[in-house]
């Protein structure tokens, strides 16, 4: 039996990116949206839609927005219980907080039930799809993976790799990493919705041989994704030298064991070198911007202009619980400061793009999901772009779209979320 649904409102189509052009022409309005069967089938006037699905159940958000789900394209779902932990530099965050939480999901139950708490949090702000890292525990990928299943999510995640440099009950092998993710490879890669990411978390935690162990991995897997971090902060950039003193630079600490190329995801990214950037760019990698963890670690500024200059595809994402927030509205907001900081005000519509078919394209999905048009599956939302009182009377000047929602953005939070759709069904 088809299942038709048709959702009114402003239902904002991005019809190229908005950092190509004009920004406010990246985009146009439609009256409604009709979903059938999980997939978005046409866009346009209420009643061309009516006309064309007569038993159509019409759901009216006449004042919202509607739009695609947010997509976090860098996140650690471990870490859900330390967000906004007080901290000091990168590695003191991990040794405070990171690792002592890690080593709690070594309990299988403990990991379903962060699994669980961080996707309701996900979902309740808004965001549909997530790139995530784990624990080193290969049953804290199962306890991902089942829960985002369960959800029928469109999902990333994969075992964090680290043979190195942590408490020792993280770590594991040169081959049980390969072992394990293989196996993890077997069971979720291309399940429904599910992609695997090869995840070794970050240079100094991996030895050479594991890397090696996971480049030939990835090349017997070239579908899986590959998340890691990269040049975060100028402490870390001085503690890779140390440990690979014959690598070029930072970036060649994953070249040389197989570890770049176009579906690799290289969070954070700021502190790069001009031949990193360039052989970014040329295998077409994507670099995930984490604003509020940049912030709230004090890692640097990421210069997003600059990089789309340079040709580089770029995600967006909370680094939860580095980051400080699960929202993407704060993150988008975190992304507008940073982008000041750096001499470029980010208009409204690119940080909307960003966290939603930006993010897409980084994450290799953008077939699928983070725009509005005929054949994408119909992960949306409906934003309140008049949710607190504040908002509203801000709002109420605006002269164009972009007008009404930047308030949202700047002060938006889950209250704003009206209501989400995975796959044309709704979550509350």
């Amino acid at each position: 039996m088809t299942t038709q649904r048709i959702l009114t409102g402003q239902v904002l189509c991005f019809t190229r990116s908005p950092f190509e052009g004009d920004p406010a022409g990246a985009a146009c309005l439609d009256e409604a949206v009709l979903i059938e069967n999980g997939l978005i089938s046409r866009t346009g006037p209420l009643a061309d839609l009516r006309a064309a699905a007569p038993d159509a159940r019409i759901e009216r958000y006449d004042d919202h927005l509607i739009s695609p789900g947010f997509i976090d394209a860098h996140a650690h779902y471990p870490q859900t219980a330390i967000i906004a932990s007080w901290g000091k530099r990168l590695r003191d965050w991990l040794e405070t907080y990171t690792f002592p939480e890690e080593m709690r999901l070594s309990d299988p139950a403990y990991a379903r039930e962060t699994a669980n708490r961080y996707l309701d949090l996900t979902l309740a702000n808004g965001t549909t799809t997530v790139a995530t890292f784990c624990t080193s525990h290969a049953h804290s990928a199962d306890a991902f993976f089942q829960a985002a299943h369960i959800r029928n999510l469109r999902a990333v995640a994969g075992k964090t790799c680290m043979d190195r440099n942590a408490p020792a009950a993280l770590l594991d092998t040169a081959r049980s990493a390969y072992d394990d993710s293989a196996a993890l490879i077997a069971r979720w890669h291309g399940t429904d919705r599910l992609t695997y990411a090869i995840s070794p978390r970050f240079s100094p935690t991996s030895t050479p041989d594991q890397l090696s162990a996971l480049g030939a991995l990835w090349a017997e897997h070239p579908t899986c994704l590959m998340q890691t971090h990269l040049s975060e902060q100028i402490e870390e950039i001085d503690w890779v030298k140390s440990l690979f003193p014959t690598a070029r630079d930072y970036l060649d600490t994953y070249e040389t064991h197989g570890l770049l190329g176009a579906r690799g995801l290289y969070g954070h990214a700021i502190h790069l070198t001009p031949l990193e950037r360039a052989r970014l760019s040329e295998v077409g990698a994507a670099l995930i911007h984490c604003p509020t963890s940049n912030t709230f670690i004090g890692s640097g500024l990421f210069d997003i202009a600059a990089r789309f200059n340079d040709g580089h595809r770029i995600g967006l994402a909370t680094d939860t619980g580095g980051g400080s927030s699960f929202s993407m509205l704060r993150t988008m907001a975190a992304a507008y400061e940073i982008g000041q900081l750096t001499g470029t005000a980010l208009h409204p519509a690119q940080l909307w793009w960003l966290a939603t078919a930006g993010s897409a394209d980084a994450l290799h999905v953008s077939d699928c999901i983070g725009t509005i048009a005929p054949g994408m599956e119909a992960d949306l939302i409906a934003i309140d772009l008049a949710s607190t009182p504040a908002i509203t009377q801000r709002a109420n000047t605006a002269n164009d779209i972009w007008q009404a929602v930047f308030p949202t953005i700047m002060m938006g939070d889950d209250r704003a979320i009206a209501q989400v759709w995975v796959m044309g069904e709704p979550q509350s």
